[in-house]
């Protein structure tokens, strides 16, 4: 069977910035009734490329065609005009205007001059209807859910007649409940003849929506996967940072010295029964569980951010009663949050600031002066050993990706007398290669005979990093496993709940 013409095609796609090139020869074809993913390490080129497509960027080089014919968008709205839409991260929506005028915003229909509200709440609830949404047109956008934001960004571009839709990392800020409803409307977009553009770094996802997907590394094309029953994770890890999924993690056993954290029946907000473990200097201890087992909980009274309401608390041998983070810090634990752009960064605050924050109080001059010569070198230093990507040490923060924030992070507590280090989903949207580079700077600060306790709930991580494996269920530590004993049915029998709960019907 003959396979239609690709509705859409980018040939030779090239695009230069000032002493760096982001893109080369980008070339290959997306079919109409198809979800095609972008995949590769930040930086890749992805983004850049959705930007071209959209017409905010120029290429430098090459061109996109839509069914054949050459086009050349020179600004947003002639690719809008054209049927092509890009859903950002950062949607580009009017908090203030209701749900309807954001979806008709630049084209609100008149009559006798003014906007015919009658319309516009009618051809909104229309477009609504189509997505399955039930959201009220009038209802102010800054009210609403980033999920139901998305679906009015979504709504907005089909009553541009969008064929080509693209999403760009869109699930990153949603619920499980907004996810599963985003998916079932690309699902749909793909089932009326649209071209979807998918960029995630999830593989779970990308997996789950696929049609076909195309591979991004160092700005240049590497392949595409159009047969996904011969596509599977290995080949795509291997594709996006060229070499084997076994070599991601790497793992080695070092030696590992006396106990340096201990927990006896410590009792903390949000973990139901006492817990005591120990973990040792040099030693990884991975903390695994489903979501609401406790962990993040456990943590955060660790580090003194909630009041441990039980049991004792040991640092080498001495009995420690952490009353804030400051008193934590101090006593050397340290703590990469799960939200690191909520808790873990000032995103409004330079690299520079945001690495030296929490040693500045012991590097003043004068006794109450920023040493700002020590803060420059003190960034500088830890930029280059951490391989920080940033122009310079000056850029905000915000502006990083994921994965070099937490290194910005994990350089904040290099600056103090570490000791224990507890890491919560210290790579949840990190893309493959980043997680690598946090991996070896687990194993690094490990090797220093630093104690490392970390959090996650990526099975596959868990195993690949930890010597022992505490699992949580419930609130309570639910067993403990050697690296070696360690199966993907064992620990997440230890982690699933001692009874389930009946299903319930969905209407």
């Amino acid at each position: 069977m003959t396979r239609e013409p690709a509705y859409l095609s980018f040939h030779g796609i090239g695009k230069t910035f000032p002493g760096v090139k982001a893109l080369q020869d980008i070339s290959f074809d997306c079919h109409a009734g198809e979800v095609h993913a972008l995949m590769g390490e930040n930086g890749a080129g992805k983004s850049t490329l959705l930007k071209i497509l959209s017409g905010s960027y120029r290429a430098s080089s090459g061109e996109i065609r839509l069914k054949g014919q050459p086009v050349n968008f020179q600004h947003t709205t002639d690719a809008l005009n054209a049927g092509v839409a890009i859903i950002y991260q950062e949607l580009h929506l009017i908090p203030e205007m209701t749900v309807a005028e954001n979806i008709f915003l630049g084209q609100l229909p008149q009559r006798g001059g003014l906007v015919n509200h009658r319309r516009l709440r009618a051809e909104a609830a229309k477009q609504l209807a189509v997505l399955g949404m039930d959201i009220d047109p009038d209802m102010p956008l800054k009210y609403l859910s980033l999920g139901q934001w998305q679906m009015v960004e979504i709504a907005k571009a089909l009553t541009r007649n969008a064929q080509v839709i693209a999403f760009d990392e869109p699930t990153s800020s949603l619920s499980a409940r907004e996810i599963d409803q985003l998916f079932r409307v690309i699902r749909q977009l793909r089932a009326d003849g649209r071209v979807v553009l998918y960029v995630s770094h999830r593989m779970e996802e990308i997996f789950a929506l696929s049609d076909a997907i195309t591979v991004f590394k160092d700005g240049r094309y590497v392949r595409t996967f159009s047969d996904m029953s011969t596509c599977d994770n290995e080949q795509l890890v291997q594709a996006m940072v060229g070499r084997d999924i076994g070599d991601i993690y790497g793992y080695s056993t070092r030696p590992c010295g006396e106990v340096r954290l201990r927990l006896d029946n410590v009792q903390a907000k949000g973990v139901r029964s006492p817990v005591s473990f120990s973990v040792r200097a040099g030693e990884i201890v991975g903390l695994f569980g489903l979501v609401g087992a406790g962990r993040s909980e456990l943590m955060k009274g660790l580090f003194g951010a909630t009041r441990l309401t039980g049991g004792e608390l040991w640092l080498d041998g001495e009995k420690l009663n952490l009353r804030e983070p400051v008193e934590a810090i101090r006593a050397g634990i340290m703590l990469c949050p799960e939200d690191r752009k909520a808790d873990g960064i000032i995103p409004v605050h330079s690299v520079r600031d945001n690495i030296n924050i929490s040693a500045r109080r012991n590097n003043l001059t004068a006794g109450f002066l920023i040493d700002k010569a020590w803060e420059s070198k003190n960034a500088g230093l830890h930029i280059r050993s951490l391989n920080i990507k940033t122009p310079t040490a000056d850029q905000l923060i915000m502006n990083l990706s994921g994965g070099n924030q937490q290194k910005a992070i994990l350089g904040r507590w290099l600056s103090e007398e570490m000791k224990v280090i507890m890491l919560d989903e210290p790579t949840r949207g990190i893309d493959v290669g980043a997680k690598n580079e946090i991996y070896q700077l687990i194993y690094a600060l490990a090797e220093r005979g630093i104690a490392v306790l970390f959090a996650s709930s990526d099975l596959p991580e868990v195993m690949g990093l930890a010597d022992r494996i505490l699992v949580m269920r419930e609130g309570e530590i639910a067993g403990e496993l050697a690296h070696d004993d360690a199966t993907e049915a064992l620990t997440l029998g230890l982690a699933m709940p001692k009874t389930a709960k009946p299903a319930t019907a969905v209407a």
